[in-house]
């Protein structure tokens, strides 16, 4: 059974100006689909399936992240149904130049994991197993109890 450290994974999008809104900041559809897509091979990886997204539950934008910066995108499954993958998902805006971060963004998505025929297939149980995988998991589970 996959652990949730091994589903944690980090990814890097530089932002440039055709991912900027007006306000040359980048542009939140744009930094959505980098969070679907990490939040999905975080999905994979736990499911050893295909994962689809099916619900992004909340998604908070705190402070922009503007053209230049780095947007670092973290994600984790922090729970399992039968079919379905929840994934804690976070964004900062790095500084290239110093590696100084700052979040910017949290949210959770659910994954429904798919056979080749598109149907939903059974994903395993989450086993949290460090001091460090419940820090993770307990964070998102209490702030979706707020």
């Amino acid at each position: 059974m996959p652990t949730l450290t091994e589903t944690r994974i980090r990814n890097r999008f530089r932002v440039q100006p055709n991912h900027a809104n007006n306000y040359q900041t980048l542009h939140g559809g744009n930094l959505m689909k980098w969070l679907d897509e990490v939040g999905a091979m975080s999905a994979m990886r736990f499911a050893g399936e295909t994962c689809v997204t099916a619900r992004v539950n909340e998604l908070d934008f705190e402070r922009p992240v503007l053209i230049g910066d780095t947007a670092l995108v973290e994600a984790y499954v922090y729970d399992a149904g039968q079919t379905s993958v929840h994934v804690a998902l976070r964004a900062w805006r790095e500084e290239p130049r110093t590696g100084e971060t700052e979040k910017t963004t949290e949210s959770t998505f659910t994954f429904v994991a798919i056979d080749e025929h598109g149907s939903p297939v059974p994903v395993p149980d989450l086993q949290v197993e460090t001091d460090e995988d419940e820090r993770l998991r307990e964070r998102v589970l209490e702030s979706a109890a707020d």
